[in-house]
């Protein structure tokens, strides 16, 4: 009996990982780079590791804010627009003699107001996220073209060692700037399933009037995941101007996408209330895996967007059905069900 017992207590831990959305990304990102590698087989030289973890690393970020987003059952398109502008704000500012950690600060205290903004018009306004986000989208990068002029500016001899030490430095021979992107990840992944006020980001992406029934503020749950995803993708555009030393209106374009396709990958689902920063860490690392990939196997660059765009729909479609599935677990089990039926 109790070998038994055993046996099925195996079965079901077997099952349980691999009804993980987490375990089902890990061995595709596994399967792609074990492909590429005999392809390719300087893909995995120490150089083009820490072009991938670089590359992580500021994308990852803004990832981490839309993972919230959409926990939350709402939408931030604004994410990439605001790392451009705090990224020019802070350049402009260190131009004109400020010294950069006070500029980080003023930028620091422009992505709040940004979030603010964007949260107070969503919880006390009633406007939809998606209008809301695109907006400021479009304004947050409008700033950052009138600050540059349409041009970028040259930070070189303005930043100090100390400073950039935290976007190109290596610890170890581990890219500071990769160390800071999984302390934040690790970080943030505790708190949002610890803490009971992180928890009801949840709550309210699962049923919003549930959880105003449950006396759980929503309008502060939403102004404050808002804030979070501003403060984020202002922290990104620092870093940015860190590691390239010019601040340019043009950075992160498109980066919502990358964003919103890292989140969806690793199982946070576009009807809120499910998600996982863990997740989302693994689903930026296979786009930015792919990514390099194409560019080591001399593929055109053109054709990037387009499979960034592909994997977008796929990610969609394995969100749909996995939770349409009733064991609401991965994609794995999920055809596995399927294959039974």
């Amino acid at each position: 009996m109790s070998v038994k017992n055993g046996k099925t207590t195996g079965r079901n831990l077997v099952k349980k990982f691999f009804a993980q959305r987490e375990t089902s990304v890990l061995i595709i990102i596994l399967i792609a780079v074990a492909i590429v590698q005999i392809i390719q087989p300087k893909f995995l030289n120490v150089s083009n590791l820490k072009s991938i973890a670089l590359s992580v690393s500021t994308d990852g970020l803004l990832s981490i804010g839309l993972c919230l987003a959409l926990i939350l059952g709402g939408i931030e398109l604004s994410v990439g627009g605001v790392a451009a502008m705090t990224c020019v704000l802070t350049g402009y500012l260190c131009l004109a003699g400020v010294n950069v950690w006070a500029a980080c600060l003023v930028s620091v205290l422009a992505g709040v107001a940004v979030g603010l903004f964007n949260g107070l018009m969503i919880s006390k306004v009633g406007l939809p996220p998606f209008i809301v986000t695109l907006g400021m989208m479009n304004l947050s990068r409008g700033v950052a073209y009138i600050l540059t002029k349409g041009s970028p500016l040259s930070l070189s001899g303005y930043l100090p060692d100390s400073f950039r030490f935290l976007a190109t430095g290596e610890v170890l021979g581990i890219p500071m700037l990769f160390i800071i992107f999984v302390v934040i990840a690790v970080v943030a992944h505790i708190f949002l399933m610890k803490s009971n006020v992180c928890r009801n980001i949840f709550y309210v992406g699962s049923n919003e009037d549930a959880a105003k029934h449950s006396a759980i503020n929503v309008d502060r749950v939403k102004i404050g995941v808002y804030v979070t995803v501003s403060v984020l993708a202002t922290l990104s555009g620092i870093l940015s101007l860190g590691r390239f030393n010019v601040a340019t209106p043009e950075l992160s374009v498109g980066a919502e996408t990358t964003a919103i396709s890292a989140a969806v990958i690793g199982g946070t689902s576009f009807t809120g209330g499910v998600g996982s920063i863990s997740g989302t860490f693994l689903g930026i690392v296979l786009l930015k895996v792919v990514n390099s990939a194409l560019v080591m196997l001399n593929v055109s660059v053109y054709w990037q967007d387009f499979v960034q765009g592909a994997i977008l729909v796929l990610a969609v479609t394995m969100d749909y059905v996995t939770h349409k599935d009733k064991s609401n677990g991965g994609i794995i089990c999920a055809l596995l069900n399927k294959v039974r039926k």
